[in-house]
This record gives C-alpha cells, structure tokens and sequence, in this order.
C-alpha cells in the first residue's frame, strides 16, 4: 500500500477527546524511548510527522495522525524511567488505561521493544495487562540496525520462547527506523488488520 496523505489531526489528554471512532486505528505504545514517534515518521516516510526527541517521556499526549484519509496511526505515551513525576506517570497510566479499554476502533496495539534488551518485567507485565483486556497486541522489535543479522534472531527467539509458556505465540516482526528495515512487512500487516 502506497501512504498518499499523511496529516497530523490532535493531542488528546484522555480517550474523549479523540477524533470520532468512525475508522479504524493502530496504537503504538512501549517503554520510554524505545523509538514509537520514530518508527511511526519511518512508516510514512517523513521525518517530522511525530515529534521525536532523545529525551524519555517526551509523549505525553494521545496523538493521531490520519493516513489516506482511512485510518488512523495513533503515538501514546511511553511507560517505564521516564523522567516525571510519580503524580504525572499515575495521570498516563489512568490516560493510557481507559484509551485502551474504552476506544471502540481500536483495532491493535503494537507494543514497541528495544530489541537490544533483555526481557524487562515492565514489558511482561504490561502484556499481561493487555491479555486481561482482550486488547489485540503484536510484538514490534525496534533498533534492529544497532544489532548483527545473527543477533537479531538470538533476542527474537529469546524474547518468543520466554513469552510461550505465558501468552502463547505473539506475532512479532522487526524494524530499524534508521534503515527501514521491516517497513514492508509492518506496512502489509497493518493493511491486513485494517482489512479485517
């Protein structure tokens, strides 16, 4: 699928606030700088359509962005060492919690992974959390560039036989903001889940 119109709609501050749910939308969410705004700019092939920074937690916002006039790509705020405070990360976790469970064209959460990490509870717990929900998630590992082609597929098998036990097969895919590695294949799935 070609990205013909890309176009940054609103900031919300709870589910609310968002654009009305008349078309289906795909959530990006994970740790605090795992790469979400990056790999959404990547996706669309422009540079500043999310605001990227190195700092963590500069996401604070529920933010959609409307591709062809079809669906949404929406960039959540990160979870885990940001740095704010106890009081700013409770207002998230409540913001994040009801856009979740509450927003009816939510069609997938893609759950951002630094692909250079170890497994982090943080992580687990929060997919466990998805489960609960019923809320539909994949795996997407970011950074891929930053690893060989080898070690990539030791943490992806790592990762997927650590998961097993607990959530069963989650679909993963891979991605490199920096090289575009994984586009077409994130790009395909996303079409499909829109489809269905």
């Amino acid at each position: 699928m070609s990205i013909k119109t890309t176009s940054f709609i609103k900031s919300s501050t709870s589910y609310q606030q968002c654009p009305a749910d008349t078309i289906p939308e795909v959530a990006f969410i994970g740790r605090s700088n795992v790469g979400k705004s990056s790999l959404i700019n990547m996706l669309v092939q422009k540079k500043k359509l999310a605001k990227v920074s190195s700092t963590p937690g500069k996401t604070q916002l529920i933010n959609h962005f409307l591709i062809n006039d079809r669906y949404y790509l929406v960039d959540l705020p990160g979870y885990g060492w940001a740095k704010v405070s106890q009081r700013k990360k409770k207002d998230w976790g409540k913001m994040l919690a009801d856009y979740l469970l509450h927003r009816k064209n939510l069609v997938e959460v893609l759950l951002l992974i630094d692909i250079r990490l170890p497994t982090q509870k943080i992580d687990l717990e929060f997919m466990e959390w998805l489960l609960k929900a019923g809320t539909f998630f994949s795996i997407v590992f970011t950074k891929a560039d930053k690893l060989s082609k080898q070690q990539v597929l030791a943490q992806v098998n790592t990762f997927q036989q650590k998961l097993k036990d607990q959530f069963g097969n989650i679909h993963c895919l891979v991605t490199s903001a920096s090289t575009y590695a994984g586009r077409a294949e994130l790009m395909d799935y996303l079409v499909n889940r829109m489809a269905s």
